[in-house]
């Protein structure tokens, strides 16, 4: 249920920090409701007064700049929903979320089946679902973090074992100073590949023993308040991580 509750986008963001997330160009929106479409994906319609129900994308005209969803057209409070002035749609394809506004949404009956039609989108957004996909970069690559912890202690270079896009896992090695859950590391330099590096802090989440071979712990790690540059980079390399895990299954 989580995953499809609508993110507050007018809530107060820092300047351009959603730009990472958000798709504008009309061919690439109509190829992320082709997806939706496709995979007969569950969506959810969320009104201003906190009413919703359950859809799925059925069509999709570009040249009426229309889309339409099946429902149940006796849904609980369909109606009242209607009546506002536009709905929020949330749905997930894969480790995704997609969200956009539907204007205009209106329930076209008839004699075999019922339709909400509305706009195509302008705009729609895509955010990485929490914790649903965490990267490995590639083994022909070293990723590291070059981290200074916040407290008195000596520069780290720290192996970088997995990414998702709030947080990361580092390989802390035998006989490094010891860290536990809450300690922060600032000033930390991540260099994922040769494209993709950013500078961010992080805390501590928590810390997991390995096996011995390891050597090491494993720290799970949450970046804090990174900017839209580093969310931009973190998408781009988590989703073309993603293209290549599927380019090797069909290969």
């Amino acid at each position: 249920m989580l995953d499809t509750l609508p993110m507050a986008l007018d809530a107060p963001h820092a300047p351009g920090a959603l730009d990472a997330f958000r798709i504008g160009a009309q061919r690439e929106v109509v190829a992320m409701l082709r997806s939706l479409c496709d995979a007969n994906a569950r969506l959810q319609l969320h009104s201003a007064d906190g009413g919703s129900v359950d859809a799925t994308l059925w069509t999709i005209d570009t040249e009426r700049h229309a889309i339409g969803f099946n429902l149940d057209a006796e849904a609980a409070g369909l109606q009242s929903m209607l009546d506002g002035r536009a709905l929020v749609v949330v749905g997930c394809l894969e480790s995704v979320k997609v969200q956009f506004e539907l204007d205009a949404p209106v329930l076209v009956r008839s004699a075999a089946t019922s339709v909400l039609q509305g706009a195509l989108p302008g705009v729609l957004y895509r955010f990485q679902r929490r914790s649903a996909y965490r990267a490995r970069p590639p083994m022909r690559s070293t990723p590291v973090a070059r981290v200074l912890p916040a407290i008195a202690g000596p520069a780290l270079t720290l192996r970088v074992l997995d990414v998702s896009i709030d947080g990361c896992a580092l390989l802390l090695p035998h006989g490094a100073p010891v860290l536990a859950p809450g300690d922060v590391f600032g000033a930390t330099r991540i260099d994922l590949d040769a494209d993709s590096h950013f500078e961010v802090t992080l805390r501590v989440q928590h810390v997991t023993s390995l096996t011995a071979e390891a050597r090491g712990v494993r720290l799970g790690c949450e970046f804090v308040r990174p900017d839209a540059t580093t969310q931009r980079t973190l998408q781009r390399f988590i989703e073309q991580t993603q293209q290549r895990i599927r380019n090797q299954r069909v290969d």
